[in-house]
């Protein structure tokens, strides 16, 4: 079963966008705990978002693959001392005809954001289903590995808190809602050798259908239980 919309609606009060942020100076201060989205380009992340959320078209989503160029910030839940984070809409990686150089700085600020942003707790990592795990997402789950290493080393610094991971399968409905146990098997074999932690859950999911966006609110349950980070 899945998650009705009213019930989306009981969690979700509103979603406002706040901005875009194309580097670590441009990001939002003020403290939210952040989710960040992140996936390669056309694995139907903004679509993924806009279910979660139970909105229409809060996530842009675009044909045109690689068009989401800057850390998108959607207030959920703001002013609420219980449930508001902010929820972040990151740029589609791994699309052919972006230049390498920008490609470079891309990854460069990924790498910082996953390591050092004391908001964020947890990523949402979309891995398409359909298709063989591909070297963007390898590339992806290096980064975090590192960053949990990191952020581990510095518990009880006052540097950036301890980081959660989660990969969501999408296009799951391609399979009669199915991941196939090779899909499964790779991807697990690929977060092992990237040092992610053992226990990083994999959810299904679709945005047609819905499937999944239970599973999903219950990663976010503990990042909404979060209020405003102390101001170091």
């Amino acid at each position: 079963p899945h998650l009705p919309q009213v019930l989306v609606d009981a969690l979700v009060h509103a979603v406002r966008f706040v901005k875009g942020g194309v580097s670590m100076e441009t990001l939002p201060t003020g403290g939210l705990a952040e989710v960040a989205f992140v996936g390669r380009s056309n694995v139907g992340k903004s679509s993924l978002v806009n279910m979660v959320l139970g909105r229409r078209a809060i996530a842009y989503t675009s044909k045109t693959p690689g068009k989401t160029q800057q850390y998108n910030y959607f207030a959920v839940n703001e002013g609420r001392a219980v449930g508001s984070f902010h929820l972040v809409d990151m740029p589609g990686l791994g699309f052919a005809k972006v230049a390498a150089p920008l490609r470079a700085r891309w990854n460069a600020f990924l790498s910082e954001y996953f390591a050092s942003r004391r908001e964020l707790r947890m990523v949402v990592h979309l891995i398409d289903s359909q298709v063989p795990l591909q070297e963007t997402d390898v590339s992806i789950m290096q980064m975090v590995g590192a960053a949990v290493a990191a952020r581990s080393e510095q518990e009880g610094s006052g540097l950036a808190p301890p980081l959660d991971y989660a990969v969501v399968l999408t296009k799951a409905d391609k399979n009669d809602g199915r991941v196939s146990n090779r899909t499964v098997d790779q991807v697990r074999r690929a977060l092992e050798s990237a040092g992610c932690p053992a226990a990083t859950p994999l959810v299904p999911s679709s945005a047609k259908t819905r499937m999944g966006r239970e599973a999903v609110w219950m990663l976010l349950r503990e990042v909404m239980s979060e209020v405003r980070l102390e101001e170091s």
